[in-house]
């Protein structure tokens, strides 16, 4: 039911410490339309991973937190594929790129015309990925973490994990005080 689109709507929600924006105003900020972004958020609500509109369409972050980390890259696996120029991504994007040694390896990227770093590209969860991520710091690290979710060998998941979680939670703590 879920699709790749609906996780980057869920991510940009989860960004929120009040009631969820207008369609129109994610729909900017992610460069989709309208009616994908409430597509989005319909789905979410099937999934349980929006509250609905009885619970004022708050983001259920632990049924989330439990998909990233247990189901994100099962339902959606990392597509692979060859070098290309891009924006970094995973494990070579902020906040996990300062854990990971640097190997030498290509690293992985969203392909990006604008792109400043060659690796290997990675497949990004919806094609407007890059250009939102660019404009949205914040997004940009919960996109990266996801991700080394999909992608990433034990160790990435492990940070990411931890990285995912202290953030939902941060943002959840942060929700109940206002």
């Amino acid at each position: 039911m879920l699709r790749p689109l609906d996780i980057v709507v869920v991510l940009r929600l989860s960004l929120e410490n009040s009631e969820r924006p207008t369609y129109l105003r994610l729909a900017n900020e992610l460069h989709l339309y309208p009616s994908e972004v409430y597509a989005s958020v319909k789905r979410a609500r099937a999934s349980h991973l929006i509250q609905g509109p009885e619970l004022g369409d708050r983001l259920n972050r632990t049924s989330l937190l439990e998909f990233l980390l247990h189901g994100i890259r099962y339902a959606f696996p990392a597509e692979i594929g060859p070098p290309t120029r891009g924006i970094p991504t995973s494990y070579a994007a902020p906040p996990l790129r300062k854990s990971i040694a640097d190997v030498g390896d290509l690293p992985p990227v969203w392909p990006y015309a604008d792109g400043k770093v060659r690796g290997y590209s990675l497949v990004p969860l919806h094609k407007n990925v890059p250009q939102a991520a660019l404009e949205d710091a914040r997004l940009y690290e919960l996109l990266a973490l996801v991700d080394a979710l999909r992608n990433g060998r034990a160790r990435e998941r492990q940070l990411a994990s931890r990285e995912l979680s202290q953030r939902l939670e941060a943002q959840a703590d942060a929700e109940s005080k206002s």
